[in-house]
């Protein structure tokens, strides 16, 4: 389970890039798609934390209790 949730933070981190390449590709071309973009990228990194810190305390509460 544990392989699990750390796959899913560098999901997020996945998609924070292809948001950024996405904000600089498309930024002259289409600035509101460009703008959806800048709220997918922050959306996905605050995820990754917040991802990042349940795991660690998963992993933590899992050791406690070995």
């Amino acid at each position: 389970m544990i392989k699990i949730l750390r796959y899913t933070e560098y999901l997020y981190l996945l998609v924070c890039i292809f948001s950024v390449y996405r904000i600089f590709t498309d930024w002259n071309v289409d600035r509101n798609g460009a703008y959806l973009f800048i709220f997918f990228a922050i959306v996905s990194i605050g995820m990754f934390f917040f991802r990042r810190n349940y795991r660690q305390k998963f992993e933590k509460r899992k050791q406690d209790n070995q």
